[in-house]
């Protein structure tokens, strides 16, 4: 028997004070993350990009035994899986249970199942426990209570360590139209002038800043204690680029118009191909996937199914689409004309796996920052 959905309005606003980008709805975490579908160690990516950060940590910040990395969702100990084989102890915090449980049983790291804020800080700090390293990837994007998770980071971390956040990064996601990473999970999107504010606000200063290419293009920065340590020139220079658009209005509407561009040639594109005949389907069961599947009103008139490399995921539907999501070995199976790629911020991995089906003619649909077909 069918059960109705629930819903929520999906709309994204601007502060002219603070320049922090965020949508007006917050869904009760627990509905979002008690019981998560997404584990970061299905994708390759993902897992070679958190080996690379703990090694070079490891080794700029002398970390050892008598040292303590600790992750704000730790997801199924994808990252710090590689901080303990160097011997380095580790602590994750995860709130999705059946996540957590993942990362203690089959990657033997130390994890506790609860949301991070202010409370769990102030009760580890009060046994003691004090971070060299506080990981925060891919969260604080998700996060309702900043100031409460922020002021967290500040009393776990002991005098000389260091905050390391990774975020999708506004810039990115404006210049390459990336709307389909506006999803419920993501309630903030983040330029470094707001998080510059954000973390000054708690003592904590932002003293590094990296650009990244994954998830479409993100921040890493590194925060210590005020005070502590000099700011880096990388810094400077990215808050003074950010002062030409952070806070223009024209700069933001022109992304809104590039939006509807992009989905009437999307829109478009998928017609004339179902007018040719060819049959098409999704390659990624995304929350960007969603997304754009939902505000485009893509569905069953275009799409056979979707296919997705997570088996938490496969033989259930998309939301709002009703789209059965299948393994990708059914690509080779069915050999559809076309693929239309929503984790297209993982392409090169993925066409990569699925090098067969391209070389029998099967065709990928990216959809982001144009619509090309490769």
């Amino acid at each position: 028997m069918e059960k109705p959905e629930p819903r929520w309005p999906l709309d994204l606003v601007r502060c002219e004070e603070c320049s922090l980008v965020q949508i007006t709805e917050t869904v009760p975490p627990e509905s979002l993350f008690s019981e998560y579908a997404y584990f970061s160690s299905f994708s390759d990516t993902m897992v070679a990009h958190a080996r690379k950060i703990a090694e070079r940590l490891t080794r700029e910040r002398s970390l050892d035994a008598g040292s303590l990395v600790v992750e704000v969702a730790s997801n199924d100990g994808y990252l710090l899986q590689w901080y303990k084989k160097a011997g380095v102890p580790v602590l994750g915090i995860e709130p999705a249970k059946n996540i957590a449980e993942v990362a203690v049983r089959e990657r033997d790291v130390d994890t506790i199942a609860e949301f991070f804020g202010r409370d769990i800080a102030e009760r580890l700090a009060g046994e003691g426990t004090q971070a060299d390293i506080i990981h925060a990837n891919n969260v604080l994007a998700h996060v309702a209570d900043l100031n409460g998770v922020v002021a967290g980071f500040k009393t776990l971390l002991n005098q000389n360590g260091r905050v390391v956040v990774e975020a999708p990064y506004l810039g990115d996601f404006i210049d390459a139209v990336e709307f389909d990473t506006v999803y419920h999970e993501h309630l903030c999107y983040f330029s470094l002038t707001a998080l510059v504010r954000l973390f000054a606000s708690h003592g904590l200063e932002i003293v590094d800043v990296e650009r990244l290419k994954i998830h479409g293009g993100s921040l890493r920065i590194h925060a210590a204690h005020a005070g502590t340590t000099a700011v880096s020139k990388s810094v400077v220079d990215l808050l003074a680029q950010e002062s030409g658009w952070v806070f223009d209005e024209t700069h933001h509407n022109e992304f809104a118009r590039r939006v509807e561009e992009l989905r009437n040639s999307l829109v478009n594109c998928l017609s004339d191909l179902k007018d040719e005949g060819k049959s098409i389907v999704v390659y990624g069961a995304s929350a960007k996937g969603s997304t754009l599947l939902n505000y485009f009103g893509i569905g069953a008139e275009s799409i056979d199914y979707v296919v997705d490399r997570s088996t938490v995921k496969q033989g259930r539907y998309t939301p709002g689409t009703h789209l059965k999501i299948c393994a990708p070995e059914q690509l080779l199976v069915d050999q559809p004309d076309y693929c239309l790629l929503l984790t297209w911020n993982f392409a090169d991995e993925i066409m990569g796996q699925q090098q067969e089906y391209r070389d029998r003619g099967g065709k990928f649909i990216i959809p982001i920052p144009e619509v090309r077909i490769v």
